[in-house]
Formats: structure tokens, C-alpha cells, sequence
């Protein structure tokens, strides 16, 4: 440590010939992402045999020594609060939090504080990676604060990265359980997202979004309402939401996609269930450190439970 940075000497190996800078550099420091080493080369705190280097293009020099300068992470903005989580699973890379309903994940306008970042910032005091030269947990994903269930925390560069890569081959395993309108049967939805050219804080099947895609089958039919199962292949704002809308399930006590039949409003308003019912129930990945097969699942909350029962025929 040195006046607000640490330095890390290393000598790349002999088989960097031929390779990019920053792959030679983030094999030989797999404490970095590839992606932070490009943000310090092009910043300029790389030295290698031919004075700086700045381009994470150049080819390495192999067997040469190089200097990595890392700044001290920067405070985030967001203060750590003592806020309770349920934790399903923790090591040294990541974490599993089984949010419940109402919980905000990021400070936003309207909700700067009492989120899950300011949790987890409580939580990992002093063991976190500094993600973007940043002193916060890596929010891989998201869940919607009215949606309860699974998500995944990197505490570390390499799990953050080795995450985000498997949710952009969409091979994260996500199931979710959705209590709609209707009685649902099975079948797929593939239709592009994107935010409402006529609301901006609503998510619409617009014919140039992002292509998303969700499999839905049948768990239980219930009365003029079904419990199904939603397996994302994509992972869209809204998507289970807008999705089940289109094909005429809507997500019960959904305040913004869903059109509630006479009884299931009274039935929401006599459960005091203020939310869409929908809950992250699976997550399943590859661990991005240790290669092991991870699986998690999450027991239908009370609220959604207490509706389920009621529903039921």
C-alpha cells in the first residue's frame, strides 16, 4: 500500500507470447477481472518492460515484469444500514439472498436508503471487491422490489465476472412462480422488450427491443386463476409481467400490467395482498471460482401462500 494505492509486481510466464495485454495480465493476477485490468491500463496504471502501457490490445511481453497500480476503492455513496437478510449460502466469492417482497435492490430515486445494497454493504463490511473502482457488492441481477426470491451477490471481481458471463449465454438456471389469471396451460413466449415509447416507467413488447423469451407450464389450476411455473431464458426489466399480460395471464395483484377479475380484487383486498404475485423460486449456475454445480430453492413465501390456498379448488 502507497499513498493511496497498492502496487502488484508480476512476471508473466512464458506463455503470454502472442497474447492481448490484458488476457496476459488478468491470467497472471486472477485476483482481477479482465475487465477492471482494461479500465487501469487505459487509466495508466500499468508499467511493463516499455514504460507505461495503456493500450489493452498490445501484445504482452512474455517472461517481462509488470506493475499493476490499484487506487483504494473509492466510498460509494450509499451507507451501510443494519437491515436483516436472509442468506442462503456464502463463501469467499459470492453470497444467495432470498429477498422478500418490498425490498428496494438498488438506491434509486425515491428510495436512497433501506435497500439491499446498503444491507449487503453492512454485511460484507471489509470484504468486498472493488467493482468498477468501487466499494460495492456486485449486484449481478436484479428482482423487482415487489418480487420476492433468489438472486446472487459477487463479493469478488472474478465472481462478478464469471457470473455475468453465464447470464449473457443464458445459462443461468431461473424458475419462477407466478400466480395468474386464467387457467394457463404450457408454452413459451418470444417477443422482444423494451420501455414503453408512451410511459417510460412501464416495459412493452416493442418490435426493436431485446429479444426475451419465457417458458411457462402449468403447476395447479385454481379457481379462474392458475399456479404456473416461469423458466426465463432471457433476463428482461418486467419480464414475467409483461409476458404473461400479452397472452391474457396476468400476474394477480399486479398494480401495473395486471386487470383484475370483481372477486380476485376483493380476494387481494381482503388478504391485504398489495403486490404482483410472483416469486424467484430457483437459481441454479456453475460456480465461477470453483466450477461446482450450484442449485437453490426457495419455499413459496406466506403472502403468496395464503392467496395460493385461497385460490385453490
Amino acid at each position: 500500500m502507497n499513498g493511496g494505492f497498492s502496487t502488484i509486481s508480476v512476471q508473466l510466464g512464458d506463455d503470454a507470447t502472442g497474447w492481448r495485454l490484458d488476457r496476459a495480465l488478468a491470467v497472471a493476477i486472477p485476483t482481477l477481472s479482465r475487465e477492471r485490468i482494461k479500465a487501469l491500463l487505459s487509466s495508466g496504471q500499468v508499467t511493463g518492460p516499455n514504460g507505461l502501457a495503456r493500450d489493452p490490445s498490445s501484445k504482452a511481453v512474455a517472461g517481462a515484469p509488470y506493475q499493476v497500480n490499484i487506487p483504494d476503492p473509492t466510498v460509494a455513496h450509499n451507507q451501510p444500514q443494519d437491515i436483516a437478510l436472509e442468506i442462503v449460502f456464502e463463501d469467499d466469492h459470492l453470497l444467495i439472498v432470498d429477498k422478500p417482497a418490498g425490498l428496494v435492490v438498488h438506491p434509486a430515486a425515491g428510495n436512497f436508503d433501506g435497500t439491499l445494497v446498503n444491507a449487503l454493504l453492512h454485511h460484507c463490511a471489509g470484504r468486498l471487491s472493488g467493482i468498477g473502482g468501487v466499494a460495492r457488492p456486485g449486484i449481478v441481477h436484479r428482482i423487482d422490489k415487489d418480487t420476492s426470491g433468489l438472486l446472487v451477490v459477487a463479493k469478488t471481481d472474478r465472481a462478478h465476472e464469471g457470473l455475468s458471463a453465464q447470464f449473457a449465454r443464458h445459462s443461468i438456471d431461473r424458475g419462477y412462480q407466478a400466480i395468474v389469471t386464467g387457467i394457463a396451460t404450457s408454452g413459451s413466449v418470444d417477443a422482444p422488450l423494451a420501455r414503453n415509447p408512451h410511459d417510460r416507467k412501464k416495459v412493452a413488447i416493442v418490435e426493436s427491443g431485446k429479444r426475451a423469451v419465457t417458458h411457462y407450464s402449468l403447476i395447479e389450476a385454481l379457481r379462474e386463476a392458475s399456479l404456473i411455473e416461469c423458466r426465463l431464458e432471457t433476463g428482461r426489466t418486467h419480464q414475467v409481467r409483461v409476458h404473461m399480460a400479452s397472452i391474457g395471464h396476468q400476474l394477480l395483484g399486479d398494480p401495473v400490467y395486471g386487470r383484475m377479475k370483481p372477486a380476485h380484487r376483493a380476494l387481494l383486498k381482503r388478504l391485504d395482498f398489495a403486490r404482483q404475485a410472483l416469486h424467484a423460486a430457483r437459481l441454479g449456475f456453475i460456480h465461477p471460482v470453483t466450477s461446482e454445480t450450484m442449485a437453490f430453492e426457495s419455499e413459496m413465501p406466506d403472502d403468496m401462500q395464503r392467496l395460493f390456498t385461497e385460490l385453490a379448488l
